[in-house]
């Protein structure tokens, strides 16, 4: 009688519930594996690994779970989940150290991914004029969409741009341009003068891993095969398409570059899907654009601006010559 009694069914629930846990449990597990190892380096993974960030906050939820059903086995699994993902997401929620000098020359960059050109013109115009921008990278930007541009008075705010033929990125600024573009990194880069002070800008657009992984990965190791000698005084801003939890980006930051929502402890902001016709109605989810920089600069300013019919939202950076 015991078994129907309801010890018996408390027992039996309990049960269930902790199959449940384990069960919740298995994806976050994997991933951390994955992570661990760098098994999304080019391959289907990647597309799971952006979630890392969510699978962290799913094991919390089990891990209370756990604690309130006594599953000893299934807490112990979730609690060490729980501190193995803390231990990459919290650093990214603190400042990594004081502000700049005072007297530190200044640059004010954003980046836009305009959606296969067919961000509003006038709305890019509008955030650059807004925010002071010294140096905007575009990415998916078409024959047409740059002549938009232009008409809606670009020219005017940035007048020197760097686009090599056959790309789809794009930097336009108006401070003084220094040295031709250095062939070393595999996209539009330009040079230009800060205060006195050299800055390399890199645009930068990856390919998507949902397209190919392997080509996604190829174009980040690209990067990273350029970075090393070349990050101290550069920025690398744009659409990476890859968070900080994928292999590849962590190479390339392995490399003396810095993220900036990382630096200044602004946690997680996601920049896709904006109003993406594909997932209408999904808010931002995941942080694929970013600005980088190298050991001379450090951060000052980060934000996230939404621009009319563009799937990603714009980043604006202001960053600090220090070295």
């Amino acid at each position: 009688m015991t078994e129907n009694g309801p010890a018996g069914r408390g027992r039996r629930w309990r049960g269930a519930g902790l199959a449940g846990c384990a069960v919740l449990l298995a994806g976050p597990a994997v991933l951390t594996v994955v992570r661990l190892l760098g098994w999304d380096d080019g391959t289907w993974w990647a597309l799971p690994m952006a979630g890392l960030p969510y699978a962290a906050v799913l094991c919390v939820v089990v891990l209370a779970v756990a604690v309130g059903l006594r599953g000893r086995w299934v807490g112990g699994v979730a609690a060490a989940l729980v501190a193995l993902q803390l231990w990459w997401l919290v650093p990214r929620f603190l400042p990594d150290g004081g502000a700049p000098p005072a007297g530190a020359p200044r640059l004010r960059v954003a980046t836009s991914n305009n959606f296969m050109g067919q961000v509003s013109p006038k709305a890019l115009v509008d955030l650059v004029r807004e925010q002071r921008i010294d140096v905007l990278a575009v990415e998916e930007q078409s024959d047409s969409a740059a002549a938009a541009l232009d008409a809606a008075g670009i020219r005017e705010l940035l007048p020197h741009r760097e686009r090599p033929e056959g790309t789809d990125s794009a930097l336009y600024t108006r401070l003084p341009v220094g040295s031709a573009a250095d062939p070393a990194w595999p996209t539009a880069n330009l040079t230009v003068d800060v205060g006195g002070h050299p800055v390399q800008l890199v645009a930068v657009h990856t390919y998507y891993p949902l397209g190919d992984a392997r080509r996604w990965a190829d174009d980040l190791h690209r990067l990273r095969a350029a970075a090393p000698g070349r990050t101290r005084d550069a920025v690398l801003l744009g659409d990476f398409n890859a968070t900080l939890d994928h292999a590849p980006m962590r190479d390339l930051l392995d490399t003396g570059l810095t993220d900036t929502h990382e630096e200044l402890g602004a946690g997680l902001f996601p920049t896709w899907p904006e109003h993406h016709p594909d997932f209408r109605g999904v808010p931002p989810v995941i942080q694929i654009d970013h600005v980088l920089h190298g050991s001379a600069l450090a951060a000052v300013a980060v934000s996230e601006h939404a621009l009319a019919r563009s799937d990603h939202r714009a980043v604006v950076a202001e960053l600090a010559v220090v070295g």
